[in-house]
C-alpha cells in the first residue's frame, strides 16, 4: 500500500477513546467482527484497547517497535490489520507530520453490539457471505435473547473499506466518512453510482410514496446493498417495489433477498452502469453465429434466466409463484447455477408433460449437486447419460420391499406379448423424441424473436 514505507518501528501514536467498552462490544467483536477481518485485526483492536485502560490517557505515546513486540506481528502485519480495523468502523487513525516526527493517533470506536450489527444491512449480509445461513441465524437467535475532535490532530488517513475488501462481491470507491456519533454506525458507504433523487422519480412515476419511502435507514440500506452487489439503479427500484407492504413500507428483510437474487440473475456492464444488462446481452458477443441447434440450445440456457425459460415454455405467460418459489428453493438448497437450472427445467417439464414436480426436481437437483455439475453442457450430457436412470425415479412408484415369490416358469404367449408392448413403448418413445425436438425448435424460434426484438 502507498503509505506502508511511512510506517516506521520508531515512530509513536496515541490511543483514544471516549466510549465505554462493553461484555456486549466483546461479544461483538470476538463472535461477529472477527470472522469478517481475521484474528491479527481482533487481536490488534484488543492490545490498543488493554493500552488505552491501562493508562487512559490520549497523551501517553507508544511506538510501533514496542507494538510489533507486544502482538509478535511484523509492521506489515500490523498495517494490514490496522486498514481491516479502520475498514470496517472500528479504527480511525489520524497523522501529524512535523518537523522532526510523524506521530500517529488512533480513535478506537466500540463494535456495534450484536443486535445492531445484525440490523445493519451491510454487515449483517457481509457476515452471511462468510459464514454461510445456518450459523448466520443460529448467532442472531443466541444474540436475539461521540468524538472530541480537539484530540484528533492531523490529516485523516483511515483505510478505506475497498482497500482492504478485495474479495467480497463489492464495487469500488467506497470512503469510511470519521464517525460523528457514539455508537458505531458500521461501514459507512457513501453515495454511489444510485442517485436517489433520480430512484425518487421513478418512484414517483409508479405513484408510490417515494418520501415515505425514501428514509434515511432505508437510504442507507438502498446505498449497502447496491455497493455490495454491484446493483445498479433499475435493479434498486426493481427490488424496492418487490419489497414494499400495502401500506408502502419497504420491508428490510426482503428487499435484502430481492438485491441478492439480482445479483445473482444478472451482471451490470461496468461501462454502463446505469443500464441493466443480464447475462443474454453479455454473452451474446462471444460467439457471433452458433455452429448448430445444439450450441443455440446451450447458448440460450446460458443467459436467460429460470424465470423467462418457465415463461417460454409456458408460451409466454407468466410462471406461478408456487413454480418460481420451487425453483428458487431448489437452486438455492442444492447451489445450481442459473444455467444448470434451465437444463433441470427443461429436461424435467419435456420428460413430465410440461410439469414441475418438486420430489423429482429436487432427486436429479441432488445427484447433480454431488456430481459437481456447474455448466449447462455437463448438466445436458449427464442428462443424457442417465437419462434411463432418471426415467425410473419419475415412473417408479414400487413399495421400498418386495415380497418374495417363487419363480415361475413364463409361457410364450407371455413373451411374445411382452416383445409388442416394447415393440409400443419404443415407438412412443420415438414420437416423445421427435415431440421434444419439436418442442427446441419452437423455444429457439421463439428465443431468437425476442433477442432479434430486444
Amino acid at each position: 500500500m502507498e503509505h506502508i514505507g511511512k510506517l516506521l518501528p520508531h515512530q509513536g501514536y496515541h490511543i483514544y477513546l471516549k466510549q465505554e467498552f462493553t461484555y456486549a462490544h466483546l461479544q461483538s467483536l470476538m463472535q461477529l467482527y472477527q470472522p469478517l477481518i481475521g484474528n491479527h485485526a481482533t487481536s490488534l483492536f484488543m492490545t490498543f484497547l488493554s493500552q488505552y485502560l491501562t493508562t487512559p490517557n490520549p497523551k501517553k505515546l507508544y511506538t510501533h517497535h514496542s507494538l510489533m513486540q507486544l502482538v509478535n506481528l511484523t509492521l506489515p502485519q500490523i498495517h494490514q490489520a490496522k486498514t481491516k480495523l479502520e475498514a470496517i468502523g472500528l479504527l480511525e487513525t489520524y497523522q501529524l507530520d512535523n518537523e522532526n516526527e510523524t506521530v500517529f493517533t488512533h480513535q478506537l470506536i466500540m463494535p456495534c453490539t450484536p443486535m445492531q450489527f445484525f440490523a445493519d444491512g451491510m454487515l449483517s449480509q457481509l457476515l452471511f457471505h462468510q459464514i454461510g445461513t445456518e450459523k448466520s441465524n443460529l448467532l442472531y437467535e443466541q444474540f436475539a435473547q461521540g468524538v472530541n475532535h480537539d484530540q484528533l490532530v492531523g490529516t485523516n488517513i483511515t483505510a478505506s473499506f475497498d482497500q482492504v475488501f478485495h474479495e467480497t462481491p463489492i464495487a469500488k470507491d467506497l470512503t469510511v466518512k470519521a464517525m460523528d456519533v457514539k455508537d458505531n454506525q458500521g461501514p459507512n458507504v457513501p453515495e454511489t453510482s444510485i442517485s436517489i433523487n433520480e430512484l425518487s422519480q421513478l418512484l414517483s412515476d409508479r405513484m408510490l410514496p417515494a418520501e415515505k419511502i425514501l428514509v434515511p435507514n432505508n437510504v442507507k440500506l438502498i446505498h449497502q446493498m447496491a455497493f455490495l452487489y454491484q446493483l445498479t439503479i433499475l435493479d434498486i427500484e426493481k427490488a424496492v417495489v418487490w419489497a414494499l407492504s400495502d401500506q408502502h413500507l419497504l420491508s428490510r428483510e426482503e428487499f435484502k433477498a430481492a438485491c441478492l437474487d439480482l445479483y445473482q440473475q444478472f451482471t451490470p456492464m461496468k461501462d454502463k452502469p446505469l443500464k441493466i444488462v443480464n447475462q443474454r446481452d453479455k454473452l451474446q458477443t462471444k460467439q457471433a453465429q452458433p455452429i448448430s441447434r445444439q450450441d443455440q440450445l446451450v447458448r440460450m440456457l446460458e443467459e436467460i434466466s429460470p424465470r423467462e425459460l418457465l415463461e417460454d415454455l409456458s408460451n409466454g405467460n407468466q410462471p406461478s409463484m408456487q413454480d418460481l418459489k420451487m425453483v428458487g428453493d431448489v437452486m438455492s438448497e442444492q447451489g445450481l447455477t442459473p444455467g444448470v437450472m434451465n437444463v433441470l427445467i427443461h429436461y424435467v417439464m419435456l420428460k413430465t408433460d410440461m410439469k414441475l414436480t418438486k420430489s423429482y426436481l429436487e432427486k436429479i437437483a441432488s445427484h447433480w449437486a454431488r456430481k459437481n455439475v456447474k455448466t449447462v453442457r455437463q448438466a445436458m450430457t449427464l442428462a443424457k447419460s442417465e437419462h434411463n436412470k432418471y426415467q425410473k425415479w419419475s415412473t417408479n412408484k414400487k413399495p421400498f420391499y418386495q415380497k418374495s415369490v417363487k419363480k415361475e416358469i413364463v409361457p410364450d404367449w407371455f413373451k411374445k406379448q411382452k416383445q409388442q408392448q416394447e415393440q409400443v413403448e419404443e415407438v412412443q418413445q420415438k414420437q416423445q423424441t421427435s415431440k421434444a425436438t419439436s418442442d427446441v425448435s419452437e423455444l429457439l424460434r421463439n428465443y431468437n424473436k425476442k433477442k432479434n426484438h430486444s
